[in-house]
């Protein structure tokens, strides 16, 4: 979640931005089995029933604010305002309640961000429909549509939309039945009556649309995310009404720089997942917030569409995954009008999804001091698809590198004791009550007092402290033992060793399971890979993976890293570089980045035997 702790450079010594922030703070209850409960001292704001309550907020008390922009054909921005959204979810409400929608018949939305994706989203929340957002890349990038035939087959939707049909005219055409309906804003499918979003929004508003809105209650489904976790098959965990709305009294209360001016925010973050999903649209809608749809991504390809869109927009806060901010610091260094207009207001920033890197952390510190006089803070913290998902939370003046903090007021976070560390679960309002259609799942991933299970260690920030937080410690899933019998945690090992090898390496895969000794299946960092050898292709992974410069810069940083082991499970001794693209389709990558360990060494099974082999045929790299 953060990255491996390690000193600041000499910027850390300059103060950080004053922002209004209530730090989390607990009563620590410790049983004889050397189970801990962390309970928060401050207890949870109330919250609405609804999370479209906030809608008519807003709608009533800045009608004509910017809700959310994006970028239409001319490069301008086409904006809706809370009056707009209203009346347009309103109206698709009415639309949608006409048809024979429920949770055992949703709405499935297979397009990635944009507003018609939102206006959708929106009327579903509006009329009490469950919808779900489904990965682009299971109909766009998938060779196969396995993972798109489970969930239609899991969810069994009675509406499909699309923005742009003809785009996905192949992965409808395949795999829609005929009963369900299809809704585009543009373009057709061969043989398939389209239904048009346009059709949608110009329904008269019912009667009763006020009484259907209002027996939306907290047990009410919202909507279904989906989640892999460590299978490969998805799961759709189940998102109620209560989930979304205590979460943001959760994100509001700790975050409560919220409170002061409306959040303004550029986000490129897939609402297919939490973070962008959940809490980025959340927190925009519940404080009155403004979100610009970013179309850029943290690629050579897209990064310049973020970096024209922060030129003209200066984000209160800002969310990125830790990729993100590597791709944006070139930028930030060398453009100082861009420097200027992203640090002009900024409160603080957020990272989730994997660990930051020092050198990354380091430089956005510099980057703020050098324009602000001050270090914007850095926050991060735990949660899960599966806790809506803000659980726990740092607090900026504790803000490092592998620090996760304490659990925020109305959760209560449960160390249980496990193979040598302690495993992190959580109850409260903002817990899912299970997996949609799969009970035995549901089972597992509860104890027996209710909690919910995430699969993390965690470990005390300073012995027998606990007014400083937590770090985190790892998956315990991915933990594993040597052929001697030695456990090797490995969400440590990774940072460190992503650290070290920095900027060479985005990622790597840990293996040795029952082996002598730990191999590496090592993901690169096409960008820094090129700071390195300017002349490779911008997305060549074979060409970086196998050229000489390359190869020899990492040999380096493995020597480096070796030399630091204190023994065999922290000792890395052969490396590949991987020279293929991890596969969607087995569950090796989301399409947010996020690498499965699991997965990966299923799939490249035949590839660590042959690391292992008396002869190996794979090029290696070892010390």
């Amino acid at each position: 979640m953060s990255r491996d702790p390690s000193p600041h450079d000499a910027e850390v010594t300059r103060p950080l931005r004053a922002i209004s922030f209530v730090n989390p703070e607990v009563r620590v209850e410790t049983r004889d089995d050397g189970t801990i409960y962390l309970r928060p001292t401050l207890p949870l704001a109330d919250y609405p029933d609804r999370i479209t309550d906030r809608l008519h907020h807003w709608a009533t008390t800045a009608p004509d604010r910017v809700f959310m922009a994006e970028r239409d054909a001319s490069g301008g921005w086409r904006t809706l305002t809370y009056a707009a959204m209203l009346a347009a979810s309103r109206r698709i409400a009415s639309a949608l309640l006409t048809r024979d929608l429920s949770a055992e018949r949703p709405i499935m939305i297979l397009s990635g961000n944009s507003l018609d994706h939102a206006l959708i989203a929106f009327g579903a929340l509006y009329a009490g429909i469950p919808f779900c957002p489904v990965s682009p890349a299971y109909s766009l990038v998938s060779k196969d549509f396995g993972k798109l035939i489970y969930l239609i087959n899991l969810l069994t939707p009675g509406l499909v939309f699309v923005d742009d049909a003809d785009a996905f005219a192949d992965a409808l055409a395949k795999n829609v039945p005929d009963e369900c309906e299809i809704v585009a804003s543009r373009g057709v499918v061969p043989g398939r009556r389209i239904t048009t979003l346009a059709d949608l929004r110009a329904t008269p508003e019912r009667a009763d649309i006020d009484a259907v809105h209002a027996a939306i209650g907290p047990d009410t489904i919202a909507k279904f995310l989906c989640t892999s976790g460590s299978t490969g098959n998805p799961k759709a965990v189940i998102n109620t009404q209560r989930m979304l709305c205590a979460n943001q009294v959760m994100i509001r209360e700790t975050l409560a720089f919220l409170k002061d001016e409306p959040p303004v925010i550029i986000d490129w973050l897939p609402w297919n997942h939490t973070f962008g999903g959940n809490h980025n649209i959340g927190l925009t809608l519940y404080n009155g917030g403004s979100m610009y749809l970013d179309e850029g991504k943290p690629t050579p390809a897209g990064i310049h569409q973020t970096i024209r869109n922060l030129r003209e927009i200066s984000p209160t806060v800002y969310f990125n995954v830790p990729k993100g901010y590597e791709s944006l610091l070139p930028y930030l260094r060398d453009d100082a009008p861009l420097r200027k207009a992203f640090f002009a207001r900024l409160h603080a920033m957020f990272f989730s999804g994997a660990a930051l890197s020092s050198h990354v952390w380091d430089s956005l510190d510099a980057l703020s001091v050098q324009e602000t006089g001050a270090r914007v803070p850095m926050l991060t913290g735990l949660g899960a698809t599966e806790t809506a998902p803000f659980f726990m939370s740092v607090a900026p003046h504790t803000s490092r590198s592998g620090h996760i903090g304490l659990p925020v007021p109305g959760n209560v976070a449960k160390l249980v004791p496990n193979q040598g560390k302690l495993e992190v679960r959580c109850q409260g309002p903002n817990v899912t009550p299970g997996y949609w259609r799969q009970p035995a799942l549901t089972a597992q991933a509860f104890d027996e007092e209710g909690y919910y299970k995430l699969g993390d260690a965690l470990k005390l920030a300073s012995p027998d402290d606990f007014a400083l937080g937590l770090d985190f410690d790892g998956r315990i899933s991915e933990d594993f033992k040597l052929g001697s019998g030695t456990w090797v945690s490995v969400g440590p090992l990774r940072a460190r060793f992503v650290a070290t090898c920095a900027p060479l390496v985005r990622d790597v895969v840990i293996a040795g399971i029952n082996r002598d000794e730990l191999s590496a299946i090592v993901i690169l960092d096409l960008d820094g890979c090129r700071t390195i050898n300017p002349a490779l292709p911008a997305n060549d992974i074979a060409a970086a993976a196998s050229d000489p410069l390359v190869r020899a810069a990492f040999k380096r940083s493995l020597a480096q890293f070796a030399a630091g082991a204190t023994g065999s499970s922290t000792r890395i001794a052969r490396a590949v570089l991987l020279d293929t693209p991890l596969q969607i389709d087995a569950g090796e990558v989301t399409d947010k980045g996020s690498i499965n360990q699991r997965a990966v060494l299923e799939h490249r099974a035949a590839l660590i035997e042959d690391i292992y082999s008396a002869n190996p045929k794979v090029p290696l790299i070892a010390v």
